[in-house]
């Protein structure tokens, strides 16, 4: 037996980060581990870092330090891409026993099988063009939903992104073993997969196998009732891809997260993007088309360097007039070893705050009348199991979040609802059929 007993876990970022973070929790349960709270005294502490949102330093000393309040004996370890960029500067914060880059943090239970709580940080982090296996991952924990990743780092070099220096070049597993970890998915309770990745649309790369051929796949996995893309490229989203997950899927759901980071086609080129706005509008409407009802939400970036208040007047414009029903706001911030760094022109940081709040509103009104739309709509909801002062949530298959009196019986069920009207915290009432 292990001479540690408890193992807890903490995930920063995204779905992929939480996809891989449950797969290694599993590893350690399969090698006699107990996977418990971070406040339950764990003897070992797994920290999952994320590179993309702000003050990614500043939240790993945080955790580090508040795993040591709980347990001033605990191993901590640091994965994920954070751990990839900045591994020397992780190994200084002080109670860091472990730092693994992306090939190693799969690894992870060989490495504390060995390992006492250091005098001296480890550091496993090799260069990220050695990272060429892709691991396959799921969350699990969840009885409701369940992340799956079928994608894995990215070729693409925007210029304001650090993810292809942290994860490595785009590569996946074939459609044959994808099905197959979805197959594990659907031998348990969860009802929804959610398709994740770092650039999920370029699923095959171009080969014989791509993402089209995927979703067709995944349509005829029986025990998954709903499929969700988390995020797909507007230049990777085909026709074929629309028509078939909205048209022809029996399992696909109508709701496609599209980046967009800017309406100014002159921003666009200096992010290096791969399209033009025109291609984002086009996208929107062949959803719309084929489901008028179809929740499309979209990311943008404000305060890129260079931003002019025109070019940003543009984005508000050409946001204001899109069918899109919420946005996901990013405010510009410099990451090392990226190209939009040596652009020069930094839009001040007051500046960005501002814009990012007007980008907020319109994503709060824009997401209203979403909602408004659907009120006397009929709709399904597959409602979670938590239990929120007396009341419990679910969305609907177009990603309206509702509610409704908790009742035990509800959960993890679908259920066909009228959505009948937007409470005060802008979450959608039901009735029951």
């Amino acid at each position: 037996m292990n001479q540690y007993k408890k193992v807890a876990f903490y995930t920063l970022g995204c779905k992929l980060n939480f996809s891989e973070t449950s797969t290694i929790g599993r590893a350690f349960e399969a090698a006699g581990y107990a996977k418990v709270k971070f406040d339950d005294t764990p003897d070992i502490f797994v920290i999952n870092t994320c590179s993309v949102t702000e003050n990614a330093d500043k939240k790993c000393r945080q955790l580090v330090k508040k795993a040591l309040k709980i347990n001033p004996n605990g191993f901590v370890a640091i994965i994920g891409c954070f751990a990839q960029l900045k591994p020397k500067q992780i190994a200084e914060i002080p109670g860091v026993d472990i730092v693994l880059g992306a090939n190693e943090k799969f690894n992870i239970v060989e490495h504390i099988e060995s390992l006492e709580k250091n005098e001296e940080t480890i550091i496993s982090n090799e260069n990220i063009k050695k990272t060429k296996e892709f691991i396959p991952a799921f969350s699990m924990g969840d009885r409701t939903r369940s992340f799956l990743k079928i994608q894995d780092g990215c070729d693409y070099f925007c210029t304001f992104c650090t993810i292809p220096l942290a994860r490595g070049k785009s590569r996946n597993a074939s459609i044959e073993t994808t099905i197959g970890e979805a197959k594990k998915i659907a031998a348990t309770e969860v009802k929804e997969v959610v398709l994740t990745g770092v650039n999920i649309g370029d699923f095959g790369q171009g080969d014989d196998e791509n993402f089209f051929e995927l979703t067709k796949a995944l349509d005829t996995v029986d025990g998954i009732d709903r499929f969700r893309i988390s995020s797909i490229e507007p230049n990777l989203l085909s026709d074929e891809i629309i028509e078939f997950c909205l048209n022809k899927a029996q399992r696909f759901v109508p709701h496609f997260h599209i980046p967009l980071q800017s309406g100014s086609d002159k921003l666009l080129k200096a992010m290096r993007r791969k399209y033009e706005r025109s291609v984002f509008e086009n996208r929107v409407k062949a959803i719309k088309q084929f489901a008028p009802n179809a929740c499309i939400g979209a990311d943008v970036i404000v305060g890129f360097p260079g931003e002019t208040d025109e070019d940003f007047l543009e984005t508000v414009q050409f946001i204001n007039q899109l069918d899109v029903s919420y946005l996901h706001v990013f405010t510009y911030s410099e990451r090392a070893n990226t190209t939009a760094i040596k652009l020069g022109d930094p839009v001040p940081m007051n500046v960005r705050k501002e814009r990012s709040k007007q980008l907020h509103i319109l994503s709060d009104k824009k997401k209203r009348a979403f909602y408004e739309s659907n009120i006397g709509k009929i709709g399904t909801v597959l409602f979670e199991n938590e239990e929120n002062g007396g009341v419990m949530h679910g969305f609907t298959e177009n990603y309206v979040k509702v509610k409704t009196n908790y009742d035990a019986k509800l959960a993890n069920t679908f259920q066909n609802v009228q959505l009948t009207e937007i409470d005060r915290d802008g979450v959608m009432k039901v009735e029951l059929l």
